[in-house]
């Protein structure tokens, strides 16, 4: 894992695991993240219950989270409910100044990032990273405020002097999935993970035998499940501001993230496709 273990109470350590978990370890990880007041009340037995499992499995869960039993982790789940997210994630109040709804958006991204970079696989993150590097062709595919992200990645990577492109209509999308390979990479930005648009492109790739890798929220959903290698955003909902909004920001940090991993091991190439670039557009310049 990226982020110490040692640091994080209950929730943001399940979250960072979450992707390693067997199927059974994440139906216990969704009751506790969807449950959390009611775990702090319920015992052991009554949990298993609940889900119709073995205590034992319930305990095992506890231990692979680092806790030495299930009433460890209650007394974390508990300090992550006494410290709520509002702490950060503030109401925006009618009296509110100028300069207090500033730091409270900043806040909200601060957090955003900090969420975003606690669930983030270093394993699956290294896999998005070598599949980019043999690729033939890499393109980013995404709708609404999410194509836009898609662009941002496009403008970057044309720095790497790889073939790269990137879509915001549909059409668009199928038209270009239909002409790649199994040696061409496509990179799936939407927050949701359930724009019917990107599903029907996802189809035509998988059939194309096309890699895929997904920038999306931290949640069982359609995109998450079929791309061959998913990287997860996690943001919180505030007042006048969608949670769509601020995961914009941890979806361009993860766009960072990726090129400058390939900036760096592409070494050479990258710095003549930048010089090249320099040159080209130093005529624009007075």
């Amino acid at each position: 894992m990226i982020k110490d273990e040692k640091s994080q109470t209950c929730l943001p350590r399940i979250r960072s695991h979450y992707t390693q978990f067997s199927q059974k370890e994440k139906m216990i990880a969704d009751f506790i993240i969807a449950n959390p007041e009611k775990i702090i009340h319920s015992t052991i037995s009554g949990i298993a219950e609940d889900l119709g499992i073995a205590d034992a499995t319930v305990f095992r869960f506890c231990k692979r989270m680092g806790f030495k039993g299930y009433q460890a982790m209650k007394i974390s789940l508990a300090s992550d409910l006494v410290t709520p997210i509002k702490d950060i994630h503030e109401s925006i109040h009618e009296q509110d100044s100028e300069g207090v709804i500033a730091q409270k958006v900043f806040r909200s991204n601060i957090r955003t990032l900090e969420d975003s970079l606690g669930i983030l696989n270093e394993e699956t993150f290294t896999r998005a990273v070598q599949a980019m590097l043999i690729a033939g062709r890499v393109e980013f595919y995404g709708t609404g405020g999410s194509g836009f992200v898609a662009m941002d990645a496009h403008h970057k990577f044309l720095r790497t002097g790889m073939t790269t492109a990137a879509y915001n209509d549909p059409h668009m999308q199928l038209l270009s999935a239909s002409q790649l390979t199994n040696e061409d990479v496509i990179v799936f930005i939407s927050h949701s993970g359930a724009n019917k648009d990107l599903l029907e492109v996802l189809d035509v790739a998988k059939k194309n035998q096309i890699n895929t890798i997904a920038v999306t929220h931290f949640a069982k959903t359609p995109l998450s499940k079929l791309v061959d290698i998913p990287l997860y955003t996690l943001s919180q909902e505030t007042d006048y501001r969608s949670e769509a909004l601020a995961s914009r920001i941890s979806q361009l940090s993860i766009v960072d993230a990726l090129y400058v991993n390939i900036m760096m091991k592409r070494k050479d190439q990258s710095k003549a496709s930048l010089q090249k670039m320099r040159d080209a557009i130093s005529i624009k310049r007075i």
